[in-house]
Protein backbone atom coordinates (compact mmCIF):
# COMPACT_ATOMS: atom_id res chain seq x y z
CA UNK A 1 0.00 0.00 0.00
CA UNK A 2 1.34 3.35 -0.69
CA UNK A 3 1.35 5.81 1.48
CA UNK A 4 0.71 9.57 1.39
CA UNK A 5 2.26 12.87 3.37
CA UNK A 6 2.04 12.17 7.59
CA UNK A 7 1.39 8.03 6.53
CA UNK A 8 -1.97 8.42 5.10
CA UNK A 9 -2.41 5.95 2.73
CA UNK A 10 -3.18 6.72 -1.07
CA UNK A 11 -5.04 4.37 -2.91
CA UNK A 12 -3.99 3.15 -6.77
CA UNK A 13 -6.06 5.01 -8.90
CA UNK A 14 -4.71 8.05 -8.12
CA UNK A 15 -1.10 7.37 -7.35
CA UNK A 16 -1.20 5.94 -10.67
CA UNK A 17 -3.18 9.44 -12.00
CA UNK A 18 0.19 11.18 -10.48
CA UNK A 19 2.42 9.13 -11.93
CA UNK A 20 1.65 9.45 -15.23
CA UNK A 21 1.22 13.36 -14.71
CA UNK A 22 4.64 13.34 -14.21
CA UNK A 23 5.36 11.61 -16.90
CA UNK A 24 3.89 14.13 -19.14
CA UNK A 25 5.82 16.80 -17.90
CA UNK A 26 8.97 15.09 -18.01
CA UNK A 27 8.50 14.16 -21.47
CA UNK A 28 7.55 17.64 -22.08
CA UNK A 29 10.31 19.08 -20.55
CA UNK A 30 13.03 16.88 -22.21
CA UNK A 31 11.87 18.16 -25.37
CA UNK A 32 11.92 21.46 -24.81
CA UNK A 33 15.48 20.94 -23.32
CA UNK A 34 16.09 19.04 -26.90
CA UNK A 35 14.50 21.82 -28.77
CA UNK A 36 16.23 24.82 -27.28
CA UNK A 37 20.03 23.19 -26.41
CA UNK A 38 20.17 20.61 -29.63
CA UNK A 39 22.96 21.76 -32.11
CA UNK A 40 20.92 19.81 -34.95
CA UNK A 41 17.54 21.49 -34.19
CA UNK A 42 16.15 24.84 -34.82
CA UNK A 43 13.27 26.97 -33.52
CA UNK A 44 10.66 27.12 -35.70
CA UNK A 45 10.66 29.91 -38.49
CA UNK A 46 9.27 32.84 -38.23
CA UNK A 47 5.54 33.49 -39.65
CA UNK A 48 5.91 36.44 -42.44
CA UNK A 49 3.45 38.79 -42.50
CA UNK A 50 0.71 39.47 -45.54
CA UNK A 51 0.69 43.28 -46.64
CA UNK A 52 -2.62 44.79 -46.46
CA UNK A 53 -4.97 47.55 -45.75
CA UNK A 54 -5.35 48.47 -41.69
CA UNK A 55 -8.56 47.22 -40.28
CA UNK A 56 -11.36 49.35 -40.26
CA UNK A 57 -13.74 49.73 -37.38
CA UNK A 58 -15.55 47.05 -36.59
CA UNK A 59 -14.17 44.77 -38.44
CA UNK A 60 -11.74 41.76 -37.01
CA UNK A 61 -7.86 42.74 -36.76
CA UNK A 62 -6.39 38.91 -37.54
CA UNK A 63 -8.33 39.59 -40.89
CA UNK A 64 -6.28 39.81 -44.34
CA UNK A 65 -6.79 39.54 -48.07
CA UNK A 66 -7.04 36.33 -49.30
CA UNK A 67 -8.53 34.69 -46.46
CA UNK A 68 -7.32 34.07 -42.51
CA UNK A 69 -3.36 34.18 -41.50
CA UNK A 70 -1.20 30.95 -41.09
CA UNK A 71 -1.81 29.50 -37.60
CA UNK A 72 1.20 29.31 -35.30
CA UNK A 73 1.92 27.66 -32.07
CA UNK A 74 -0.04 28.78 -29.15
CA UNK A 75 1.95 30.59 -26.51
CA UNK A 76 4.41 32.28 -29.17
CA UNK A 77 4.38 35.73 -29.80
CA UNK A 78 4.44 36.84 -33.55
CA UNK A 79 7.90 37.64 -35.35
CA UNK A 80 8.18 41.42 -35.77
CA UNK A 81 8.59 41.89 -39.57
CA UNK A 82 12.92 42.65 -40.46
CA UNK A 83 13.31 46.31 -41.00
CA UNK A 84 14.53 47.31 -44.98
CA UNK A 85 17.74 47.87 -45.20
CA UNK A 86 17.64 51.81 -46.23
CA UNK A 87 19.48 52.66 -49.62
CA UNK A 88 21.82 55.18 -50.19
CA UNK A 89 20.89 58.70 -51.15
CA UNK A 90 22.65 59.54 -54.74
CA UNK A 91 25.67 62.03 -54.35
CA UNK A 92 25.81 64.44 -56.48
CA UNK A 93 28.68 67.19 -57.00
CA UNK A 94 28.29 70.59 -58.89
CA UNK A 95 30.58 69.86 -62.53
CA UNK A 96 33.51 71.99 -62.17
CA UNK A 97 33.38 73.93 -65.29
CA UNK A 98 29.38 74.45 -65.19
CA UNK A 99 28.02 74.26 -61.90
CA UNK A 100 25.42 71.38 -63.01
CA UNK A 101 24.72 68.98 -60.41
CA UNK A 102 26.48 65.74 -61.77
CA UNK A 103 27.86 62.50 -60.39
CA UNK A 104 31.29 62.63 -58.80
CA UNK A 105 32.93 60.24 -61.64
CA UNK A 106 31.44 62.44 -64.15
CA UNK A 107 32.68 66.25 -62.05
CA UNK A 108 36.15 64.22 -62.28
CA UNK A 109 35.90 63.63 -66.36
CA UNK A 110 39.22 65.40 -67.78
CA UNK A 111 38.01 68.46 -69.97
CA UNK A 112 38.60 67.71 -73.60
CA UNK A 113 39.49 71.05 -75.71
CA UNK A 114 38.39 71.15 -79.60
CA UNK A 115 38.95 73.67 -82.16
CA UNK A 116 35.95 74.15 -84.37
CA UNK A 117 35.89 75.80 -88.01
CA UNK A 118 33.78 79.33 -88.53
CA UNK A 119 33.87 79.44 -92.23
CA UNK A 120 30.40 79.54 -94.40
CA UNK A 121 31.52 76.36 -95.46
CA UNK A 122 31.72 74.59 -92.32
CA UNK A 123 28.27 76.01 -90.87
CA UNK A 124 26.17 74.28 -89.24
CA UNK A 125 29.15 73.04 -86.68
CA UNK A 126 28.21 70.43 -84.83
CA UNK A 127 29.12 69.74 -80.68
CA UNK A 128 28.30 73.37 -79.00
CA UNK A 129 25.01 72.54 -77.12
CA UNK A 130 27.24 69.67 -75.44
CA UNK A 131 30.26 71.69 -74.40
CA UNK A 132 30.94 73.72 -70.68
CA UNK A 133 32.28 76.70 -71.92
CA UNK A 134 33.08 77.59 -75.98
CA UNK A 135 35.25 79.93 -76.88
CA UNK A 136 35.35 82.45 -79.83
CA UNK A 137 38.59 84.74 -80.91
CA UNK A 138 39.91 86.03 -84.06
CA UNK A 139 42.15 83.82 -86.29
CA UNK A 140 43.45 85.34 -89.32
CA UNK A 141 41.37 87.11 -92.35
CA UNK A 142 38.94 88.60 -90.47
CA UNK A 143 37.77 85.07 -89.87
CA UNK A 144 37.33 84.03 -86.05
CA UNK A 145 37.84 80.13 -85.22
CA UNK A 146 36.06 78.44 -81.77
CA UNK A 147 37.27 76.12 -79.23
CA UNK A 148 35.05 73.78 -77.51
CA UNK A 149 35.44 72.48 -73.98
CA UNK A 150 33.74 69.66 -73.33
CA UNK A 151 33.70 68.38 -69.28
CA UNK A 152 30.23 67.16 -68.13
CA UNK A 153 28.56 65.94 -71.42
CA UNK A 154 29.68 64.12 -74.12
CA UNK A 155 29.09 65.62 -77.51
CA UNK A 156 27.35 62.93 -80.03
CA UNK A 157 28.95 64.38 -83.01
CA UNK A 158 32.04 67.50 -82.88
CA UNK A 159 33.42 69.44 -86.01
CA UNK A 160 34.77 70.68 -88.24
CA UNK A 161 38.09 70.37 -86.54
CA UNK A 162 40.72 72.79 -87.57
CA UNK A 163 44.22 73.73 -86.85
CA UNK A 164 45.42 75.33 -83.83
CA UNK A 165 46.50 78.52 -82.38
CA UNK A 166 49.36 79.55 -79.33
CA UNK A 167 46.43 81.98 -77.29
CA UNK A 168 43.44 78.88 -77.77
CA UNK A 169 46.21 76.90 -76.19
CA UNK A 170 46.75 79.28 -73.50
CA UNK A 171 43.11 79.99 -72.52
CA UNK A 172 42.61 75.70 -72.54
CA UNK A 173 45.98 75.10 -70.31
CA UNK A 174 44.05 76.47 -67.06
CA UNK A 175 42.20 72.42 -67.25
CA UNK A 176 45.57 70.66 -68.55
CA UNK A 177 42.94 70.18 -71.68
CA UNK A 178 43.12 67.30 -73.92
CA UNK A 179 43.99 69.78 -77.13
CA UNK A 180 42.30 68.20 -80.27
CA UNK A 181 43.41 70.29 -83.56
CA UNK A 182 44.24 69.53 -87.16
CA UNK A 183 48.08 70.94 -87.67
CA UNK A 184 48.36 74.50 -86.60
CA UNK A 185 50.54 77.62 -87.04
CA UNK A 186 54.43 77.30 -86.09
CA UNK A 187 54.37 78.58 -82.96
CA UNK A 188 51.53 76.41 -81.71
CA UNK A 189 52.94 73.19 -83.09
CA UNK A 190 56.29 73.93 -81.39
CA UNK A 191 54.58 74.96 -78.11
CA UNK A 192 52.71 71.53 -78.44
CA UNK A 193 55.45 69.69 -79.48
CA UNK A 194 57.98 71.14 -75.89
CA UNK A 195 54.41 71.45 -73.55
CA UNK A 196 51.77 69.31 -75.19
CA UNK A 197 52.67 65.95 -72.09
CA UNK A 198 50.34 67.37 -69.78
CA UNK A 199 53.03 70.65 -69.04
CA UNK A 200 49.98 73.08 -70.59
CA UNK A 201 47.90 70.80 -72.32
CA UNK A 202 47.50 67.05 -73.73
CA UNK A 203 48.71 67.38 -77.42
CA UNK A 204 45.93 65.19 -79.68
CA UNK A 205 46.33 66.01 -83.41
CA UNK A 206 44.92 64.82 -86.25
CA UNK A 207 48.12 64.37 -88.19
CA UNK A 208 49.14 61.48 -85.48
CA UNK A 209 45.69 60.25 -84.54
CA UNK A 210 43.06 60.53 -87.37
CA UNK A 211 41.65 57.62 -88.89
CA UNK A 212 40.63 55.58 -85.44
CA UNK A 213 39.46 59.13 -83.30
CA UNK A 214 39.18 61.69 -86.16
CA UNK A 215 38.21 61.01 -89.38
CA UNK A 216 36.68 62.99 -92.82
CA UNK A 217 33.33 62.84 -93.66
CA UNK A 218 32.11 62.51 -97.61
CA UNK A 219 29.44 65.33 -97.27
CA UNK A 220 31.59 68.37 -96.95
CA UNK A 221 34.73 69.11 -98.39
CA UNK A 222 38.30 69.51 -97.24
CA UNK A 223 39.45 71.11 -94.96
CA UNK A 224 36.29 71.29 -93.59
CA UNK A 225 35.46 67.51 -93.13
CA UNK A 226 37.72 66.38 -89.59
CA UNK A 227 34.75 64.80 -87.06
CA UNK A 228 34.76 63.36 -83.94
CA UNK A 229 32.68 62.23 -81.39
CA UNK A 230 32.53 62.03 -77.43
CA UNK A 231 32.63 58.68 -77.20
CA UNK A 232 35.80 58.36 -78.86
CA UNK A 233 37.42 61.35 -77.55
CA UNK A 234 37.15 59.88 -74.49
CA UNK A 235 39.04 56.96 -75.54
CA UNK A 236 41.78 59.11 -76.74
CA UNK A 237 42.29 61.09 -73.80
CA UNK A 238 43.38 57.92 -71.88
CA UNK A 239 45.51 57.06 -74.50
CA UNK A 240 47.41 60.22 -74.83
CA UNK A 241 47.60 60.40 -70.48
CA UNK A 242 44.61 62.89 -69.98
CA UNK A 243 43.49 60.74 -66.91
CA UNK A 244 40.29 62.09 -64.93
CA UNK A 245 40.98 63.47 -61.99
CA UNK A 246 39.76 66.34 -59.44
CA UNK A 247 39.26 69.74 -61.42
CA UNK A 248 39.53 72.97 -59.48
CA UNK A 249 36.85 75.29 -59.53
CA UNK A 250 37.75 78.82 -61.27
CA UNK A 251 34.39 80.53 -61.65
CA UNK A 252 31.62 80.73 -58.92
CA UNK A 253 27.51 79.02 -60.14
CA UNK A 254 24.35 80.62 -58.90
CA UNK A 255 20.76 79.00 -59.30
CA UNK A 256 18.70 81.07 -61.93
CA UNK A 257 16.99 83.70 -60.40
CA UNK A 258 13.05 83.33 -60.74
CA UNK A 259 11.07 83.78 -63.46
CA UNK A 260 9.39 87.25 -62.07
CA UNK A 261 12.81 88.95 -61.26
CA UNK A 262 14.06 88.20 -65.06
CA UNK A 263 13.68 91.17 -67.06
CA UNK A 264 11.82 90.94 -70.85
CA UNK A 265 13.82 91.56 -73.77
CA UNK A 266 17.83 92.64 -73.85
CA UNK A 267 20.60 91.84 -76.63
CA UNK A 268 24.37 92.03 -77.24
CA UNK A 269 25.96 92.70 -80.11
CA UNK A 270 29.74 92.49 -81.40
CA UNK A 271 31.29 91.55 -84.72
CA UNK A 272 34.13 90.25 -86.11
CA UNK A 273 35.05 91.10 -89.79
CA UNK A 274 33.95 88.16 -91.29
CA UNK A 275 31.14 86.97 -88.87
CA UNK A 276 28.60 89.38 -86.56
CA UNK A 277 27.10 87.98 -83.49
CA UNK A 278 24.01 88.63 -81.85
CA UNK A 279 22.67 87.38 -78.61
CA UNK A 280 19.11 88.08 -77.46
CA UNK A 281 17.67 87.41 -73.76
CA UNK A 282 15.25 84.69 -73.18
CA UNK A 283 13.11 85.56 -70.40
CA UNK A 284 11.69 81.90 -70.04
CA UNK A 285 14.34 79.74 -70.48
CA UNK A 286 17.14 82.29 -69.09
CA UNK A 287 18.95 82.03 -71.94
CA UNK A 288 20.97 84.16 -74.54
CA UNK A 289 19.61 82.92 -77.71
CA UNK A 290 22.70 83.44 -80.28
CA UNK A 291 22.69 84.23 -84.04
CA UNK A 292 25.48 84.80 -86.68
CA UNK A 293 26.14 86.31 -89.90
CA UNK A 294 24.02 84.51 -92.08
CA UNK A 295 21.90 82.23 -90.14
CA UNK A 296 19.19 84.29 -88.01
CA UNK A 297 19.63 81.25 -85.55
CA UNK A 298 22.40 79.45 -85.00
CA UNK A 299 21.66 75.90 -85.32
CA UNK A 300 23.82 72.81 -83.56
CA UNK A 301 24.19 70.00 -86.52
CA UNK A 302 24.42 67.68 -83.42
CA UNK A 303 20.95 67.62 -81.80
CA UNK A 304 19.53 70.12 -84.11
CA UNK A 305 19.02 72.96 -81.35
CA UNK A 306 19.02 76.29 -81.19
CA UNK A 307 22.66 77.54 -79.70
CA UNK A 308 21.93 79.38 -76.43
CA UNK A 309 24.04 79.68 -73.56
CA UNK A 310 23.19 80.63 -69.64
CA UNK A 311 26.31 82.95 -69.92
CA UNK A 312 27.80 85.60 -72.65
CA UNK A 313 31.05 86.49 -71.37
CA UNK A 314 32.84 89.80 -73.64
CA UNK A 315 36.81 90.03 -73.23
CA UNK A 316 38.88 92.67 -75.05
CA UNK A 317 42.07 91.40 -75.70
CA UNK A 318 45.46 93.18 -77.82
CA UNK A 319 45.80 91.31 -80.67
CA UNK A 320 48.97 91.68 -83.42
CA UNK A 321 50.76 90.50 -86.55
CA UNK A 322 52.35 87.16 -85.42
CA UNK A 323 55.70 87.35 -86.39
CA UNK A 324 56.45 83.99 -87.99
CA UNK A 325 57.94 84.22 -90.98
CA UNK A 326 54.74 83.70 -92.39
CA UNK A 327 52.46 87.25 -92.02
CA UNK A 328 52.51 88.40 -95.24
CA UNK A 329 50.77 85.24 -96.71
CA UNK A 330 49.00 83.86 -93.73
CA UNK A 331 47.93 86.95 -91.81
CA UNK A 332 48.69 85.03 -88.64
CA UNK A 333 47.99 86.82 -85.09
CA UNK A 334 49.28 86.57 -81.63
CA UNK A 335 47.39 88.11 -78.52
CA UNK A 336 48.11 89.08 -74.80
CA UNK A 337 46.64 86.09 -72.92
CA UNK A 338 48.68 86.56 -69.69
CA UNK A 339 47.37 89.72 -68.19
CA UNK A 340 43.83 91.46 -67.82
CA UNK A 341 41.50 93.67 -69.76
CA UNK A 342 37.76 95.22 -69.84
CA UNK A 343 35.24 92.55 -70.05
CA UNK A 344 31.50 92.15 -69.94
CA UNK A 345 29.40 89.92 -68.09
CA UNK A 346 25.82 88.86 -69.40
CA UNK A 347 23.79 86.58 -66.75
CA UNK A 348 20.29 86.22 -65.45
CA UNK A 349 19.53 88.78 -68.65
CA UNK A 350 21.30 91.51 -66.81
CA UNK A 351 25.26 92.70 -67.75
CA UNK A 352 27.54 94.48 -66.22
CA UNK A 353 30.98 95.53 -67.15
CA UNK A 354 34.25 94.41 -65.35
CA UNK A 355 37.55 92.69 -66.31
CA UNK A 356 39.33 89.47 -66.79
CA UNK A 357 42.36 88.47 -65.29
CA UNK A 358 45.03 85.38 -66.12
CA UNK A 359 48.20 85.32 -63.74
CA UNK A 360 50.01 82.60 -65.84
CA UNK A 361 49.73 80.44 -68.96
CA UNK A 362 48.23 77.76 -66.28
CA UNK A 363 46.69 79.96 -64.26
CA UNK A 364 42.47 80.41 -64.47
CA UNK A 365 41.01 82.96 -66.14
CA UNK A 366 38.41 84.82 -64.02
CA UNK A 367 36.04 87.85 -63.88
CA UNK A 368 35.26 90.72 -61.80
CA UNK A 369 32.73 93.32 -61.41
CA UNK A 370 33.65 96.83 -61.42
CA UNK A 371 34.83 96.67 -57.56
CA UNK A 372 36.90 93.87 -58.42
CA UNK A 373 34.59 91.16 -56.40
CA UNK A 374 34.76 87.34 -58.61
CA UNK A 375 31.21 87.41 -60.92
CA UNK A 376 28.94 84.33 -60.26
CA UNK A 377 28.00 83.15 -63.19
CA UNK A 378 24.40 80.90 -63.82
CA UNK A 379 24.59 77.33 -63.89
CA UNK A 380 25.30 76.28 -67.49
CA UNK A 381 27.02 76.86 -70.13
CA UNK A 382 28.99 79.71 -70.89
CA UNK A 383 30.34 81.35 -74.31
CA UNK A 384 33.46 83.53 -74.35
CA UNK A 385 34.10 85.95 -77.12
CA UNK A 386 37.27 87.61 -77.20
CA UNK A 387 37.15 90.63 -79.23
CA UNK A 388 40.43 92.92 -80.18
CA UNK A 389 41.07 96.09 -78.45
CA UNK A 390 39.04 98.74 -79.64
CA UNK A 391 36.30 96.73 -80.64
CA UNK A 392 32.38 97.93 -80.79
CA UNK A 393 30.41 96.10 -78.04
CA UNK A 394 26.47 96.82 -77.96
CA UNK A 395 24.48 95.98 -74.56
CA UNK A 396 21.20 97.07 -73.93
CA UNK A 397 18.95 95.00 -71.00
CA UNK A 398 15.35 94.64 -70.79
CA UNK A 399 13.23 95.49 -68.18
CA UNK A 400 11.75 93.43 -65.04
CA UNK A 401 8.19 93.81 -65.52
CA UNK A 402 6.60 96.14 -62.54
CA UNK A 403 4.10 94.05 -60.58
CA UNK A 404 0.58 95.42 -60.77
CA UNK A 405 -1.25 95.10 -57.52
CA UNK A 406 -4.37 92.73 -57.38
CA UNK A 407 -7.34 94.44 -57.47
CA UNK A 408 -9.39 93.97 -54.85
CA UNK A 409 -12.57 90.99 -55.16
CA UNK A 410 -15.40 93.12 -55.85
CA UNK A 411 -18.06 93.23 -52.72
CA UNK A 412 -21.90 94.13 -53.49
CA UNK A 413 -23.02 96.43 -50.39
CA UNK A 414 -25.68 95.09 -48.43
CA UNK A 415 -28.71 97.64 -47.71
CA UNK A 416 -28.52 99.11 -45.15
CA UNK A 417 -30.87 98.39 -41.98
CA UNK A 418 -33.13 100.19 -41.23
CA UNK A 419 -34.96 100.36 -37.56
CA UNK A 420 -39.08 100.53 -38.30
CA UNK A 421 -41.57 100.76 -35.39
CA UNK A 422 -43.57 97.59 -34.41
Amino acid sequence: MLRGGRGVPLRRPVAAFLAAVAVVAGVAVGLVTANLGSPGLSAAPSVPRVAGPSPQPGSSSSTSPGGPPPSRAPGTSPTASPTPTPQPTPTTVPAPLTGRLVAPEVARRHPIAVMIDDLGAARPQSGFNAASVVFQAPAEGGIPRYMLVFQDRVPKSVGPVRSSRYYYIAWAAQWRAMYVHVGGSPQAMQTLAAQGQGQLVYNADEFRWGGQYLWRITERIPPHNVYSDGVRLRQLAKRVGAKDTVIQTAWKFRADKPLAQRPVGGRLEMGYPQNHIRYDYDRKTNTYLRSVTGERRQIDAADGKRVAPKNVIVMLVRFGPLNDGHYAQKHRLEATVVGSGPAWIATNGRTIKGTWRKASLTGPLRFYDSKGRPVKLTVGQSFVQVLPMGSIVTVKDGKVPTQQPKPAPHVTPRPAFVARPI
